[in-house]
């Protein structure tokens, strides 16, 4: 079966399932989103599902949850952990018919989730490009429930849910549900620790601390002592990015060419190493 919904400026208590942030005092749209995947690889695996919840300033909630034609198979490992499998998406959109929907949802948003930071929010994003998406994510404060959970209490969401909010999660793995007991998470760190900032802004301060070194949200670039951008894996970890330009140069080695080209790097890795080989090299503060 197909599920898509899409709630417009709805009333709170047309949207029972979505929790009432008490403790996040929003300046701007904060979406929550949780997606299902055919695996884990950021650039080469596929969106099955996705669930957003759109929090305004001033109360009103938009919901947008639908399955996803993916194009590709979808592993039995993966359908293991979400219960999704080919049979069930083969007449659900593809990405590319519900983008429009998509952007209109995270136009000008803040982003929360669980453990989106590291895979979530990377492999939205290259879904976007691959599909000309225009929205610009660069801006948005990423709030992180996981990396909260994980400083304060150590587990994971089914256990956050148990210890915060005294409930257990029932249909994990599904995207919305996912994306719901998040926020409802995320509502209960802020009442349980006071100590926390009440702000998007300081929310994203606090789980990004210790990423001031990376160029990128994959940590494949990160600048060094020197205050240069350098590689942080593979035959050149720890070259900087003009040392490979003037390898290249002088060598022809086109190592940072096959990362633009064929290698298995986000937009935004590419992008770097793009504005490296023409000469404009990123700047550290």
């Amino acid at each position: 079966m197909v599920r898509g919904l899409c709630y417009h400026d709805a009333e709170p208590s047309t949207l029972k399932a979505v929790p009432v942030m008490q403790n996040l005092q929003l300046d701007r749209p904060l979406v929550c989103f949780d997606l299902e995947t055919t695996g884990t690889d950021v650039q080469r695996d596929r969106i099955v599902q996705i669930a957003l919840i759109r929090l305004e300033p001033g109360g009103g909630r938009r919901v947008f949850e639908t399955l996803i034609n993916p194009g590709v198979k979808i592993p039995p490992a993966a359908t293991a952990v979400h219960g999704i499998d080919d049979a069930q998406v083969r007449d659900a959109p593809g990405f590319a018919v519900i983008l429009p929907e998509v952007e209109r949802m995270l136009d000008g948003a803040d982003l929360a989730g669980f453990n989106v930071a590291r895979f979530d929010l990377p492999l939205l994003e290259a879904e976007l490009v691959r599909h000309g998406g225009r929205v610009d994510l660069a801006g948005s404060r990423v709030i992180d429930a996981m990396t909260i959970f994980h400083r304060q209490e150590p587990r994971h969401l089914e256990a956050a849910l148990r210890f915060y909010c005294g409930r257990e999660l029932e249909g994990a793995h599904s995207a919305l549900i996912d994306a719901e007991a998040t926020l409802a998470v995320l509502d209960a760190q802020l009442a349980r620790y006071p100590e926390l900032p009440r702000d998007p802004g300081g929310l994203h301060a606090f789980c990004n601390q210790g990423n001031e070194r990376y160029l990128d949200r994959t940590r494949k670039l990160a600048w060094n002592d020197a205050g240069e951008a350098a590689l942080t894996f593979g035959k050149n970890r720890g070259r900087t990015l003009r040392e490979l330009v003037d390898l290249d140069r002088q060598s022809g080695d086109s190592y940072l060419r096959w990362m633009v080209r064929d290698g298995d790097f986000s937009p935004e890795v590419k992008q770097i190493v793009l504005e490296a080989l023409n000469g404009r090299f990123p700047a550290g503060d």
